[in-house]
């Protein structure tokens, strides 16, 4: 797998391109530490990729909560049926120890980058006022000069 041309190919996916690192993400892979986070991405990838049958087969990646998870969606690696679209590995069967490793290092090139280009100002701020129309939260507009 070309790491370089598959993370080009999945940006240019506006679902895909939407995940980014969090504030939260970017403090737990600093307290963890690299290998710690490699480690957790090789057992979930190993645990819940890596068999042939899932029960919870594209519910099994949650969208925050960790910095891999939010790698996974943003690297088509969250669901056997993404695995299948985005990197042609077949469904049914159990993926092979070297899929797996590939897989982790995709999602460990896609953390990397995205920690090292994280800054706090790209963060929005929401605002939580309540708006009885619709109940959905008003994104504050920021000054940028």
């Amino acid at each position: 797998m070309d790491i370089k041309s598959t993370l080009e190919r999945l940006n240019k996916s506006k679902f895909r391109a939407s995940f980014h690192l969090k504030k939260e993400d970017i403090e737990y892979i600093k307290k963890k530490g690299w290998n710690t986070i490699q480690a957790h991405c090789q057992d979930f990838i190993s645990k819940r990729l890596a068999p042939a049958i899932i029960n919870n087969d594209g519910k099994q990646t949650p969208t925050k909560g960790h910095p891999v998870f939010a790698a996974q969606h943003a690297c088509g690696c969250c669901c056997r049926g993404c695995l299948s679209k985005w990197h042609k590995i077949k469904q049914g069967i159990n993926i092979s120890a070297n899929e797996i490793n590939e897989i982790v290092e995709l999602l460990m090139a896609w953390i990397h980058i995205e920690f090292d280009n994280f800054k706090e100002t790209d963060i929005r701020p929401v605002s939580k006022t309540n708006n009885k129309k619709n109940n959905k939260a008003t994104p504050v507009q920021l000054k940028l000069f």
